[in-house]
């Protein structure tokens, strides 16, 4: 099992990206080992591997219009007001804004389902005050990732619905009949999980604080002094703001909503029309790295798909489970690790362990909703960790605007040992409990 192309090609990339070889060049060449390994030659690897690509194209054209809108309400000065009123709420104390920042990213799945659109938006205006308050910035992307993630596993609404219509519908479809309402259920211990390690990370890990580079900020002017009124660009951005979200819920196009909000802002005036191609290269630059890494994981999850190394793995797994629950609970969520850690997308792994995990499970035992277990939280595995997934890539690129947040060493190590180990523990223990 360990000379198994996918373990492998994991195994290589997290190697290298902990060598700080730049995320998109350790997925490339993983996923050319990956193929290799599997005997696929290198032209049939690059035109996998490229026609790949164009499962995330949507991802990616949505990531670099939400940098621009992010941007041009940057520019507008309503994030800076947005900051200094959070500034005053908080009244200095380091571990309340850290836990709001936790809400917030919440919110930002179900209440209003924006994703990873806010933190380009709201964190870079809050770094000066995070910086003066000597807030660790690991614990502020335990805090964002577990607001990312936690809610789309537990709760049955926004992108916590989507999720969980997928494990019902991939359970369904291979012979497991479940109900959506099961789905949240089942995934309560994983996400009771989650929390334990975000306490741990705020309250424990990262308490002490961290030294950054920064002007010097008077919390008292950022408070009180400084000019929170609202004139009318400030009003345009709103709108455009709720514009997007609007379109991206009813049209179900998260790039045609980013398009509209920023048409609304040049129509109204509140950005002007000659700085148009700042606002989209500032996009490019905020969020342009997350869009060619999505890209590119999405070419490697098409390289390590067609292997066919994923269903040898999962069966060499199969063996050494035997008929016991806990070994077998064990071996089928860290193979989930394993394989979404490559792909990087917690919803696409679902379709495929989906598959081979309901028959696996049914011979060994195990019920629907230790089934659900197993599933939700082998999927939910690789969102917390890896250096390919939008859980990791949306707080960097609001924590390092200013290249002082590594995103392999400050954002993936953090969340991987503060998230996927509590979720191993706790995803084993419902699966037995159930």
């Amino acid at each position: 099992m360990l000379m198994n192309p996918v373990v492998i090609s994991v195994i290589l990339m997290t190697a290298l990206c902990l060598m700080r070889l730049n995320v998109i060049l350790s997925l490339i060449i993983s996923a050319i080992s990956a193929g290799l390994l599997s005997g696929i030659s290198i032209d049939e690897i690059m035109n996998i591997f490229i026609k790949g690509m164009g499962g995330n194209t949507e991802t990616a054209l949505s990531y670099i219009l939400l940098g621009a809108l992010a941007c041009a309400i940057h520019k507008t000065g309503l994030a800076d007001i947005l900051a200094r009123k959070i500034a005053k709420l908080i009244k200095g104390k380091s571990v309340l804004l850290v836990i709001l920042i936790a809400v917030i990213s919440i919110f930002s799945q179900n209440l209003i389902p924006v994703h990873i659109a806010f933190i380009p938006i709201l964190i870079p205006p809050l770094l000066g005050v995070m910086n003066n308050l000597k807030i660790d910035r690991r614990a502020v992307a335990c805090s964002l990732t577990f607001g990312l993630q936690m809610p789309y596993m537990c709760l049955p609404i926004g992108f916590g619905l989507i999720f969980h219509n997928i494990i019902r519908d991939q359970m369904n479809a291979n012979g497991m009949n479940i109900y959506t309402n099961m789905v949240w259920k089942a995934m309560l211990l994983p996400g009771i999980g989650m929390l334990i390690g975000l306490l741990v990370a705020v309250f424990i890990t990262y308490r002490k604080g961290r030294e950054y580079v920064s002007e010097e900020i008077c919390m008292d002017e950022i408070a009180c002094t400084l000019d929170e009124s609202m004139d009318k660009k400030h009003y345009v951005s709103m709108v455009a703001a709720l514009s997007a979200l609007t379109i991206q819920l009813t049209l179900g196009s998260l790039p045609l909503g980013a398009l509209v909000g920023i048409i609304i802002m040049v129509l109204f005036r509140a950005i002007k029309w000659s700085d148009i191609d700042d606002i989209v290269s500032g996009g490019i630059n905020t969020m342009g790295f997350i869009a060619f890494v999505m890209l590119v994981a999405s070419g490697y999850g098409a390289v390590i798909r067609a292997t066919g190394a994923v269903e040898t793995l999962v069966q060499s797994g199969s063996i050494l489970m035997g008929s016991n629950k806990l070994i077998a609970a064990t071996i089928m969520i860290l193979l989930g690790l394993i394989i979404t850690m490559g792909i990087g997308t917690s919803f696409g792994t679902i379709p495929i362990i989906a598959a081979i995990y309901v028959p696996l499970a049914s011979t060994i035992g195990f019920s629907p909703m230790a089934t659900i277990t197993l599933i939700g939280t082998a999927a939910a595995l690789g969102d917390a960790g890896s250096p390919a997934s939008d859980s990791t890539l949306g707080p960097t690129s609001g924590l390092n605007v200013d290249n002082q947040h590594n995103h392999i060493w400050d954002t993936c190590v953090p969340t991987f040992l503060h998230y996927n180990i509590p979720l191993i523990i706790f995803g084993i223990a419902g699966a037995l409990i159930f």
